[in-house]
């Protein structure tokens, strides 16, 4: 949703360099947004979250675009590829009717809700999304909903109540963002507001038995009120899980489990498209780190509904080496609706307010799926390695185009070496011992030339998992 309004690379931007101007509280949409923006969290604990979240693979889906029919069945149809991928937690972007009026393209943005209790006809009916939930329940994968908290559509059935929105001192109403001209910003200061929000979810959590939620503009939202909404679920379900669209250090101490890695989501944009030296993707590790609670899980995102697809701004191997980023980091890695074959049908605002299905044969590319496959099997079978919440950078002889790291527990070491330029390169790794690494071989990519560690050989945008047990 933010890139309706900025794009996520002009979003952080901003964050970071007018942080005290009074535009930016009117994007977070209050002075005590801003005020948590200046304090430490740094010493505070994250939100563990539930058990189920941290060695997670998350796929979004926009079921306007994931199959020909454009609806939740048409979802339902795909869930054993998805499974056999390895994906554990589907996201399903906004299922209720759109609004009308002032509605932005044809089809109109998902996130401008007519009804909060209704399923969009044109996907479907309640028991359509049940059934999905059941069946992905029954293959051992979680669904977790898109909720829309700040904002309804001008023509929503809320609008009875006039009282429950944002209006001027000549009581018109208001969007939350003025280009955002498709929606009606809802007003948090109404108690009864709140009230209905709050019962409205937990609604969903009874009815469809959903394990999480993603919340839209998380940060334009009171944080008391996702303190009350979240106490009032884990009555329901305890191991309920909730994503931030944010990166506010202080909604993961209390009110979220995992946020959105905006920054590190820039910088790789800014390596990629604009020549920035890849050693910036660990600066920018490192500052989140010293930044956000400790133990912050961050959602890794190279590709989502919010930019244009990776492979469209990457190139199908600079993508793919995002992705041996995303995928080999702590956190939990994203794919988004068709990734996994390279879709690279537009995407974003304004694809957004249309309907571009995915094309799942494009030509001219690797084996995708083969591959990311592969990297979800391996995260999953070291999941000891992968999915704590350490990374040792290792220093490289060319900082400007090679990051190093390596990813351990107390049996296994792995060594990830990526290339982000589009041309070869040749260095050496700075390491204790190197001994008994061995390549690590990931279906679907080609074996190249191999180097023993320290040393290393890559071609454009190529990249080496290397791994040894602990030597005892």
């Amino acid at each position: 949703m933010i890139s309706r309004f900025l794009n996520n690379s002009q979003f952080v931007l901003v964050r970071r360099t007018t942080k005290y101007c009074l535009w930016l509280l009117v994007l977070l949409g209050s002075v005590g947004s801003m005020a948590r923006a200046d304090e430490d969290f740094s010493r505070e604990a994250a939100q563990p979250g539930p058990a189920w979240l941290r060695d997670g693979v998350i796929y979004e889906i926009f079921p306007r675009d994931f199959s020909p029919a454009g609806n939740l069945s048409g979802v339902t149809a795909k869930l054993d590829q998805l499974h056999q991928l390895g994906v554990t937690i589907l996201w399903i972007m906004p299922i209720q009717p759109i609004g009308e009026k002032f509605r932005k393209g044809e089809y109109g943005s998902p996130y401008s809700i007519k009804d909060y209790y209704a399923v969009n006809p044109d996907y479907g009916t309640l028991e359509d999304f049940k059934q999905l939930v059941v069946q992905a329940h029954q293959r051992g994968m979680k669904v977790i909903m898109d909720w829309v908290a700040d904002h309804t559509a001008w023509d929503s059935v809320m609008m009875e109540h006039p009282e429950f929105y944002k209006q001027d001192a000549t009581g018109k109403i208001l969007p939350p963002i003025p280009d955002w001209t498709d929606v009606a910003g809802l007003n948090y200061g109404n108690p009864q507001l709140r009230d209905y929000m709050i019962t409205m979810m937990t609604y969903w959590v009874r009815e469809c038995d959903i394990d999480g939620c993603r919340c839209d503009v998380a940060s334009m939202v009171p944080t008391d009120f996702w303190l009350k909404a979240r106490a009032a679920i884990a009555k329901i379900k305890p191991d309920f899980m909730w994503l931030a669209e944010a990166s506010e250090p202080g909604l993961l101490v209390k009110a979220f489990d995992v946020d959105y890695d905006w920054p590190l989501m820039a910088t790789l944009n800014k390596v990629l498209m604009a020549g920035a030296p890849a050693s910036d993707l660990e600066a920018t590790w490192e500052t989140s780190r010293r930044e956000f609670p400790k133990g912050a899980l961050h959602m890794r995102v190279s590709d989502d509904h919010d930019e244009s697809r990776a492979v469209a701004r990457f190139g199908v191997n600079g993508a793919l080496a995002a992705s041996a980023l995303m995928f080999t980091l702590n956190g939990v890695p994203l794919l988004y609706n068709g990734m996994e074959v390279g879709d690279a049908t537009e995407s974003g605002d304004p694809a957004l307010f249309d309907k571009l299905t995915i094309f799942w044969h494009p030509k001219g590319r690797p084996p995708l799926r083969e591959i990311y496959r592969s990297l979800i099997r391996l995260r999953k079978q070291y999941a000891g390695c992968f999915c704590n919440d350490q990374v040792v950078w290792l220093r490289n002889s060319d900082a400007a185009d090679v990051v190093a790291f390596m990813r351990e527990d107390e049996s296994d070491q792995f060594v990830v070496v990526i290339n982000f330029s589009d041309r070869p390169v040749s260095g050496q790794l700075k390491m204790k011992s190197s001994d008994g690494f061995q390549p690590v071989r990931i279906l679907g990519m080609p074996d190249g030339d191999v180097s023993n560690l320290p040393g290393f050989h890559l071609n454009g945008f190529e990249w080496r998992i290397y791994h040894r047990a602990v030597p005892k």
